[in-house]
């Protein structure tokens, strides 16, 4: 059986990309988004164009953010359940 962590370890696993592949209804929302943000973008005056890019960065650091802070949470509770699956208490 191989161990996860060892795994882990010498860079074997990635968890970042388990799930790399968009499935075919995110690969279209996402398409939607950026579709969206070029017309707006073109729509923009410069100055506002730059307010606008500013944002979306903004966003987009805040979505990684979060998005790292949902899985940290995630995985703790998944810890949680094997470590009560496997250990007994008296």
């Amino acid at each position: 059986m191989s161990n996860v962590i060892e795994e882990l370890y010498y860079g074997n696993l990635e968890p970042q990309e388990v799930n790399s592949e968009l499935t075919p209804k995110l690969k279209k929302k996402l398409n939607s988004l950026a579709k969206k943000e070029e017309e707006l973008t073109a729509m923009l005056p410069e100055k506002e164009k730059e307010l606008f890019a500013n944002y979306v960065n903004s966003h987009n650091e805040f979505s990684s953010i979060s998005n790292s802070d949902s899985f940290i949470s995630g995985f703790r509770l998944g810890a949680r359940f094997a470590y009560d699956t496997f250990v007994e208490r008296k």
